[in-house]
């Protein structure tokens, strides 16, 4: 009975409308907020969605919400610059405060930036990483690279616990 619910809400009869629950739900997840976007991944494509589609629309949603992360934290330190600097101690840029973020990206640049889907690390990583002013391209495109893998692996493991799982 629940399931048919579910399948209902997020299934191919609930349309387009299914996907733009999926991106928000990747988008936001991507954010500072607290929100997992493997488990709508699990549950679209156990409503009976493609693999390849979901992941598609999973990973744009999960790295444009990166992508304001990075301008958050661009837009932060000039702000942080200015504000500081207008203090008298324009050496700081604000990203101190996170620094295991700020070790990763200055021992292994923007190929640390694959490791953006980690909780807890992540989010901020990619904050850090525009606060540091890490180059556009290298950052979409690790970014992107490690939420696709990351969202392969969920589904992969799912598939391998119930084979024929993906369709």
């Amino acid at each position: 009975m629940v399931a048919d619910v579910i399948r209902d809400l997020i299934g191919p009869s609930a349309g387009a409308w299914a996907f733009v629950g999926l991106f928000a739900v990747a988008f936001l997840a991507a954010t500072l907020l607290p929100l997992s976007s493997e488990i709508a991944v699990i549950a679209m494509i156990g409503a009976g969605h493609t693999a390849f589609t979901v992941l598609t629309v999973a990973t744009l949603g999960n790295v444009l919400g990166s992508c304001l992360n990075y301008v958050g934290g661009a837009w932060g330190a000039q702000w942080w610059g200015r504000r500081r600097g207008a203090a008298g101690d324009g050496e700081r840029n604000g990203v101190d405060h996170h620094p295991a973020a700020v070790s990763l990206l200055k021992k292994w640049g923007p190929l640390a930036l694959v490791f953006s889907w980690v909780p807890v690390v992540g989010d901020p990583l990619t904050v850090v990483a525009g606060a540091l002013g890490i180059r556009w391209i290298p950052f979409v495109g690790f970014v992107t690279l490690g939420k696709f893998l990351r969202y392969v692996a969920v589904v992969g493991a799912m598939d391998s616990v119930w084979p024929g799982w993906v369709r």
